[in-house]
């Protein structure tokens, strides 16, 4: 079984293939039952939104990973992708304002950056000064 941390690190390989903007990873281990973590980023229309969530569905399939659920992907507003402990939210950048996922979660650690060889020195910042940096 691929442990989640692996996981994400592929979600956001292929979301930056795809030019999404701001990726980012929630870190809900502490504070919720309902995934371990959440990969948030957007996409500047529906095209993109939909070729965004695709193709992260489509790479983690080589990698063996399948997605359990999937909404909203042929709408191209927000598209959700289940993979059980990570949770992949893709949208437009009208309705990440909107939802805000990242307010709604602010208890979650911000996940700042990945060792591209494994995501194994994964840095922690403070929410404070991490969430100031997500510009969208």
């Amino acid at each position: 079984m691929t442990e989640p941390i692996q996981v994400v690190q592929w979600v956001v390989e292929a979301a930056e293939q795809r030019k999404a903007l701001n990726v980012v990873v929630l870190d809900l281990r502490k504070i919720s039952l309902i995934a371990d973590y959440f990969v948030v980023c957007s996409g500047r229309s529906t095209v993109q939104v939909k070729a965004i969530a695709e193709f992260i569905e489509d790479y983690l399939e080589t990698k063996g990973v399948f997605v359990l659920h999937r909404e909203g992907k042929r709408e191209g507003q927000w598209s959700l992708l289940d993979y059980g402990a990570v949770v992949v939210h893709v949208f437009r950048d009208e309705e990440r304002r909107f939802y805000a996922l990242e307010s709604l979660w602010a208890d979650a650690e911000l996940m700042e950056s990945f060792s591209v060889e494994g995501a194994k020195d994964l840095e922690y910042g403070s929410n404070k000064i991490a969430r100031s940096r997500v510009d969208f």
